[in-house]
């Protein structure tokens, strides 16, 4: 559904701010404020984050996200720039699933592989918003049969950002028949502006991995310990890519599935960034069971703001939700049936230090 061109301003139901609307080519961009001048930009284009300005240790406000200048560059690029991933996030492999005893087809876009939802994609798609108190609310219908994927879904996803920098998003789906679901964010970050994230620092709490095969597909789950996955105290991300390993060679860096320790009942902190040259911290909260570390591999000749091109390694993603391929080593947990509602809550919180 293609929104109206129009110019709003829609009240919060706080003190701090309102929530502007703006055309943007055939679609449009919300602006969430917070009290400290942060502001976040999400289009109904893709449910995309666009653009989140924030302060480094000087006060001085920069966007943290990478991204595109048109909503045509949004629709027609392969890089899935800040938008919400569905209805499968990462991989399915040889795009085939068994469920409840009948094998599913679905679209094959990478390969042998299903994506990030192929041409239905939930990237792709113009969704429904409203502005529900201090947030975004973002819907969307994905009729039976998109991209081979059985049963109807309705999926929610409300955005918010909090006056400490946290921006939160919320996932919810329902279906009238049983079909995998793994929602996330694909946002990239940079938090010191420059052309590579490589100075930056970053942590993980996760004693494992899954190692993937050339297609990058799982194959085992592997301790970290004693190798350069291990990310459990801060490190530089730039001597890591330089490290020698031959699963970083097969996918041209870090593109891996972090396993979370514990089903959570509520977001816990489990991964840190930091740009030193910035002071920029971001910390990410989630209560999903695994964490895409994507280090922009495949960013080299991407489209970048104001014309220009990104390099490889300009930005990375922590992609919160299920595991790659999940579908095809435990499907009941990566299945939502009628009965029940899918829920997944990822914080990132911005601060300076």
């Amino acid at each position: 559904m293609k929104s109206p061109h129009v110019h709003e301003m829609i009240p919060r139901m706080t003190s701090s701010s309102l929530i502007d609307i703006r055309p943007w080519g055939d679609a449009r961009l919300y602006t969430l404020r917070n009290a400290s001048g942060m502001r976040v930009e999400i289009s109904d284009l893709g449910a995309t984050l666009v653009s989140w300005f924030a302060p480094d240790r000087e006060g001085r406000f920069a966007d943290v996200l990478l991204g595109h200048d048109t909503p045509a560059d949004y629709l027609n690029g392969s890089a899935f720039m800040g938008a919400i991933i569905g209805r499968w996030a990462n991989r399915i492999g040889d795009a085939r699933f068994v469920l409840d005893g009948m094998t599913h087809q679905v679209e094959r876009n990478e390969g042998a592989n299903h994506l990030h939802g192929a041409s239905a994609g939930f990237h792709r798609q113009m969704w429904r918003v409203e502005a529900v108190d201090a947030a975004l609310v973002i819907t969307l219908h994905s009729p039976a049969g998109a991209s081979g994927f059985p049963g109807n879904l309705d999926v929610t996803v409300r955005y918010a950002l909090d006056d400490d920098g946290t921006l939160s998003i919320d996932y919810e789906a329902r279906t009238d028949a049983p079909t995998p679901v793994n929602l996330t964010n694909h946002a990239y970050f940079n938090l010191s502006n420059e052309a590579s994230i490589r100075e930056h620092e970053i942590s993980i709490a996760s004693e494992t991995y899954f190692a993937i095969d050339a297609r990058s597909i799982p194959v085992a789950r592997e301790a970290v310990a004693h190798s350069v996955f291990d990310l459990r105290a801060p490190a530089s991300i730039g001597a890591r890519l330089d490290a020698s390993h031959p699963q970083l060679a097969l996918a041209g860096g870090f593109d891996h599935c972090y396993v979370l320790n514990d089903d959570a009942s509520e977001p816990r902190t489990v991964a840190v960034l930091f740009a030193p040259s910035s002071g920029r911290e971001l910390s990410v909260a989630t209560d999903a069971r695994g964490l895409q570390f994507y280090s922009g591999n495949y960013l080299e000749g991407v489209s970048a703001r104001n014309g220009s091109r990104y390099r490889k390694h300009a930005g990375l993603c922590l992609e919160a939700g299920g595991f790659p391929n999940e579908i095809n080593m435990d499907g009941g947990r990566a299945v939502l049936r009628p009965d029940e509602v899918y829920r997944q809550r990822t914080r990132y919180t911005l601060r300076v230090r």
